[in-house]
C-alpha cells in the first residue's frame, strides 16, 4: 500500500502547480453554481407558482437524511469556503509572480492585455461588493422594501422595479464584471493545461467568449423583464 507523507499536502499547497490546481477546482465549483443558479433564475418566466416552487424544493433537498434547509447551508458553506480560497490562491500567485521579476525597468513598455486581465481586480472587488449586497436583497430581505419570505416571484419583480433603476444598473454591472472575471478565468485555466497552439488558442477564445456571453445574458434577461413589464 502506498502511503502518503504528512507533508506532501502542506508541499503541495506551498507550490505553484498547487496553489494553479486549487484555483482552478475552486473557480469550476463556482461556475456550475452559476449555471444552476442562472437556470434556475430563468424559471421566473413561467410565472410565480414554479420558480417559488423551485425555490421551496431547495430548501428541502436531501431530505429526510438532511433537515429542511440544510442542503442551502452546505452549499453556502462550500460557496463561501471556494470564494476564499480563490481570492487567496489568486493574490498568492500575484505576489509570487511579483517576486519572480524583482527588476523594474524604468522605461519598460506597456504589455497589451485584455481588457478582463487588466481589471481583474476591480472586477473582483465589484462582485464581492454584489454578492453582499445580493444575499441582503434576496435571501434575507434586509434591503428589499418589498420582501416577502418564500415569494421569490414578488421578491424579484420589487427588487428590479423601474423606479429601483440604481439597484437594476448595479445588478447589470456586477453581472458584466462576471461576465470578464469568467472568460479570462476559462482562457487562463485551459492555457495552464496546456492549451499553447494559435489554432487551439482562437478556437478556445471563442468558445470562452461564447460561455461568458450566454451566462450574461441569461442573468440580464430577467432584471430587463422585469423593467420593461414582462415580469410584474
Amino acid at each position: 500500500m502506498v502511503q502518503t507523507s504528512p507533508r506532501a499536502i502542506p508541499a503541495l499547497y506551498r507550490s505553484t502547480v498547487g496553489k494553479k490546481t486549487i484555483m482552478a477546482v475552486t473557480g469550476a465549483v463556482l461556475v456550475l453554481y452559476l449555471v444552476a443558479h442562472m437556470v434556475g433564475n430563468l424559471k421566473i418566466f413561467f410565472g410565480p407558482e414554479e420558480i417559488n416552487e423551485y425555490a421551496a424544493w431547495l430548501r428541502t433537498i436531501g431530505a429526510p437524511v438532511l433537515h429542511h434547509e440544510w442542503f442551502l447551508w452546505i452549499m453556502r458553506v462550500v460557496l463561501l469556503a471556494s470564494v476564499i480560497l480563490h481570492i487567496t490562491m489568486a493574490v498568492q500567485l500575484t505576489a509570487r509572480a511579483r517576486r519572480a521579476r524583482p527588476v523594474r525597468y524604468r522605461h519598460r513598455a506597456r504589455v497589451q492585455g485584455s481588457y478582463a486581465a487588466r481589471t481583474m481586480r476591480w472586477g473582483g472587488v465589484i462582485i464581492a461588493l454584489f454578492v453582499v449586497y445580493h444575499v441582503l436583497d434576496l435571501t434575507t430581505g434586509t434591503v428589499n422594501p418589498g420582501y416577502v419570505h418564500g415569494d421569490v416571484y414578488r421578491n424579484v419583480a420589487a427588487d428590479f422595479a423601474p423606479e429601483r433603476w440604481y439597484v437594476t444598473l448595479f445588478y447589470v454591472l456586477a453581472v458584466v464584471a462576471v461576465g470578464f472575471h469568467l472568460r479570462h478565468g476559462l482562457v487562463s485555466a485551459a492555457q495552464s493545461l496546456g492549451v499553447t497552439s494559435p489554432q487551439r488558442a482562437r478556437t478556445l477564445n471563442l468558445a470562452a467568449t461564447a460561455f461568458a456571453v450566454v451566462l450574461v445574458a441569461g442573468y440580464l434577461s430577467v432584471p430587463f423583464a422585469v423593467t420593461v413589464g414582462l415580469v410584474d
